[in-house]
């Protein structure tokens, strides 16, 4: 202290609510949100902000390093419940509203996780679902605005490491068990710094459109990162490809981040709609989540320009880890660029050396915007860092320029419209199928959703099982985006001597 004048708690250490509190700073009474016909100015947030930590911690009685969780679509509510809990230390868990009721149940348990904010969809389908940990339930509706109402300001913030737990969001493993991904507040304010600089639509002035689901990693650093430096985001929470367009013309959005799936239904509208529609603001497009079709690449640039899509790769745990910049996307095909800042990348091969360009070997990412491990998982923690370098499986190779190209994934991992699917997840509840005596799943290259499953099944008696039958099966046992959308019967599965699927043989049969 000196002059008498305190540094506020926010500044002392990295905080994404701090960075938010700063702008609001330098311009109260700016909109800071939208979600159609909600807004809220950057005065407006910062107070909700308060009064749900002021909720958390003094009506719940909660304290940091405590969990909550929150099931719901994209809203203003949404980033204000992760913000208002992560000023406070507590991290929040991100679960898919699209997972079953079974599956949420799992991971709050696991989790154990003291507090759920649930959409009103969500809150009817979770209605007889019972939590072991979970004391309060608050609906995102006019529950939340009582509860925020009752609430005041918090006056006194605590101080939250860098190193401390941000958000929970969960992966499937191997096995199909889900597992926490611990994410520090320092890995990724230090992301939402890269962004800027690597993709040029983050400052005051610039408009961002948040598409995609705030549940998952990308959804969310995405959505944080325009409020994080003083501009203004507009948020959707539906999939509607023709209101996209309308709204990146009327609402001036000059960056947009999607997957696939949100391109494929953009460029399958009519091409007077999208002329009708056309940007003049637009000057960043960022895919990301599964690859991007070569076809659908050229067409982007056709209807948007030469200079403003880039191609992301990255995984929870490790954030971004390469981009694939706008003048590079039809000299480099099937390519994820070069690694993001401040991040250094190799590919190793089985023998643990470096593998010369254009081999291909198990990729190792080392960056300021890795992940603290597996909440309650030290054996996969340690098996997915090694001395500071990070590994989710993927399997790639660098060309003479250093370019890199993901080959495939170790396991399997299946991406369907953005969503990460691990095969033996599903493969385990068809085994609990009384006529299936084998099977295998593999994801599908679909031009639509990026992958989609296919099932290979082994029956008793030859007996016949069609698509429609196995998703009846899978029906409250798995999310319907997990289900397989084509089954083949086959004589047997594809095995090596150990046991193990021969999945590259089952690529070839399909």
């Amino acid at each position: 202290m000196k002059g008498n004048i305190m540094l506020p708690p926010t500044f002392q250490h990295l905080s994404i609510a701090g960075g938010i509190r700063a702008a609001m700073s330098r311009n109260p009474s700016k909109q800071a949100l939208k979600h159609g016909k909600n807004k809220r100015s950057y005065k407006q947030l910062t107070d909700r902000m308060d009064r749900i930590s002021n909720g958390l911690i003094h009506d719940l009685k909660l304290t940091p390093k405590d969990h909550a969780a929150i099931i719901s679509s994209n809203s203003i509510e949404y980033m204000e419940i992760i913000l208002g809990a992560s000023q406070v230390g507590i991290a929040m868990a991100t679960i898919s509203p699209k997972l079953s009721p079974i599956e949420i149940q799992l991971i709050c348990n696991d989790v154990e996780a003291k507090v759920l904010f649930v959409d009103e969809s969500s809150a009817e389908l979770l209605r007889d679902v019972h939590f072991e940990t979970i004391t309060t339930v608050i609906a995102i509706n006019n529950e939340l605005e009582e509860w925020i109402n009752q609430s005041k300001p918090i006056s006194d913030l605590p101080i939250v490491q860098e190193w401390d737990v941000f958000t929970i969001p969960y992966t499937s493993g191997t096995t199909g068990k889900p597992k926490g991904v611990l994410v520090p507040y320092r890995s990724r304010i230090l992301q939402l710094f890269g962004m800027a600089v690597e993709y040029g639509c983050y400052s005051p002035d610039d408009r961002f459109l948040a598409i995609a689901p705030m549940c998952h990693g990308a959804g969310m650093i995405f959505a944080l990162a325009p409020i994080f430096f003083g501009g203004y985001a507009e948020i959707m929470d539906q999939f509607d490809p023709e209101e996209i367009v309308t709204v990146l013309k009327k609402e001036h959005i000059t960056g947009f981040f999607g997957v696939p799936t949100h391109f494929h239904g953009i460029l399958s509208l009519e091409n007077a709609i999208l002329e009708k529609n056309k940007p003049g603001s637009l000057e960043t497009i960022i895919s990301n989540a599964a690859a991007l079709p070569q076809a659908i690449k050229e067409e982007i640039v056709k209807v948007y320009g030469d200079d403003v899509l880039h191609e992301t790769y990255g995984s929870t745990e490790g954030g971004i880890i390469s981009n694939l910049r706008p003048a590079d996307q039809l000299r480099k095909l099937q390519c994820v660029g070069q690694p993001f800042p401040c991040t250094y990348i190799k590919v190793v091969n089985t023998s643990g050396e470096e593998c010369p360009p254009n081999e291909v070997g198990e990729l190792f990412s080392s960056s300021p915007y890795l992940f603290n491990g597996y909440w309650k998982r030290p054996k996969e923690t340690e098996e997915a860092l090694d001395q500071g370098w990070l590994t989710v499986g993927d399997l790639a190779k660098r060309d003479d320029e250093g370019y890199l190209y993901i080959v495939d994934r170790k396991k399997d991992m299946v991406i369907s419209g953005g969503i990460n699917i691990y095969p033996r997840e599903i493969e385990e509840v068809l085994f609990q199928h009384p006529d299936i005596i084998d099977a295998a799943v593999i994801g599908v290259p679909d031009e639509k959703w990026g992958e989609t499953l296919k099932a290979f099944l082994v029956t008793k008696d030859n007996v016949e099982l069609n698509t429609d039958a196995l998703k009846q099966f899978c029906e409250g046992k798995i999310a319907k985006i997990k289900m397989p959308q084509t089954v083949s019967l086959i004589d047997a599965i594809p095995r090596n001597a150990g046991g193990k699927v021969l999945k590259t043989t089952l690529r070839k049969l399909n």
